[in-house]
């Protein structure tokens, strides 16, 4: 008799084991592997933006110069305006990379929750 309770509570325990304490475990460790990947991808946009703020300045600068050693009011406008028209290209190709830079940080984020590390 004492046999057999010790046998059904071994299997009681290895059962909760299994199908209770095993996954939770399972589970608390792709949350952490899932916030170390956000915390490195928050990083990585904000060092991004910071390069890109950076460039953007010395565009800014580049232009202020040629506009300062123009020679007439027309010279101006013409920095200003190529300005301008590369100022909204690069703006575009910036939040494009951005854009995706989360979005992989989000695929890459979710993964270790989807079994996928």
């Amino acid at each position: 008799m004492m046999a057999d309770t010790k046998n059904t509570t071994d299997k009681v325990k290895d059962t909760i084991n299994e199908r209770i304490v095993d996954p939770a475990k399972k589970a608390g460790e792709a949350m952490r592997q899932s916030g170390a990947k956000i915390a490195e991808g928050g990083s990585t946009v904000s060092m991004r933006l910071i390069d890109q703020a950076e460039q953007n300045a010395r565009e800014a600068f580049a232009a202020l110069r040629a506009a300062a050693g123009a020679k007439d009011l027309s010279e101006v406008m013409k920095v200003q305006g190529d300005y301008l028209r590369e100022q909204g290209s690069r703006s575009m190709t910036q939040a494009k990379e951005i854009g995706e830079l989360i979005v992989k940080i989000g695929q890459e984020s979710v993964a270790p929750l989807r079994g996928k590390d």
